[in-house]
């Protein structure tokens, strides 16, 4: 087959809708030009490389969640009223409180609720309103490598904002969406900034067991000067 036959082929598979922005973002003129799929195939490894220091990140942030949780409401912390009335619940869009709702309707322990809840269910705990019962007092113990010099909220709010870049590149990956447009080396570097927070060494495993630093770097040349 050659590969104005292979293009085409990929093409009709993918649908050309989807395969018109890797087309568009390679520059492509002719219909015998590769550089989409090589664009395309690209995207989806780094994609898959990088699912990898997301669930390693994921987990540790949660984990370090439910800490400061159990200190202050109880190792039922899902199950307990006084937290439920400490979430958001907003009529519409994403409601914390839903969630956990949800959740714990279905499950008997807390380690069993932990790994259901939604992305974004963690980081909506990086807000103000958790700072008085929760994070004034156990922020610096649950993520020890925090800078001390700077304010609690302040490092709250960092938190929070890189949990949302990092929740809009997993939920991009999940959705097999492009990502070659962002800046995946500062990506990474926020999957390690967090992760480090709660462990160094477990930064230094997670970065010795990666294969997302190889993909980012062969990125393909008709980006280079994108």
């Amino acid at each position: 087959m050659s590969t104005k036959e292979t293009i085409q082929a990929v093409r009709d598979a993918l649908s050309a809708a989807r395969m018109a922005t890797y087309e568009v973002a390679a520059g492509v003129k002719r219909d015998d030009d590769p550089a989409a799929l090589v664009l395309y195939a690209w995207n989806a490894q780094v994609s898959a490389a990088l699912l990898a220091p997301l669930h390693i990140c994921e987990v540790v942030v949660r984990n370090a969640v439910s800490d400061a949780l159990e200190t202050v409401y109880g190792a039922r912390w899902p199950w307990s009223p006084g937290f439920e009335q400490s979430l958001s619940d907003p009529k519409i869009g994403y409601s914390p409180r839903r969630d956990l709702q949800n959740v714990r309707r279905h499950q008997t322990s807390t380690g069993k609720v932990i790994p259901e809840l939604k992305f974004v269910f963690w980081q909506k705990l990086f807000t103000s309103r958790h700072d008085l019962r929760v994070w004034n007092t156990h922020l610096m113990r649950v993520l020890p490598n925090l800078d001390p010099a700077e304010p609690i909220g302040q490092l709250r709010s960092e938190i929070y904002n890189n949990l949302e870049e990092i929740r809009k590149l997993r939920n991009r990956i999940a959705h097999h969406e492009p990502i070659f447009r962002r800046n995946l080396p500062e990506d990474l570097q926020k999957i390690v900034d967090l992760i480090e927070l709660r462990c160094k060494v477990t930064a230094f495993w997670m970065l010795s067991n990666q294969q997302a630093t190889e993909f980012i770097a062969q990125r393909p040349e008709c980006l280079l000067l994108v």
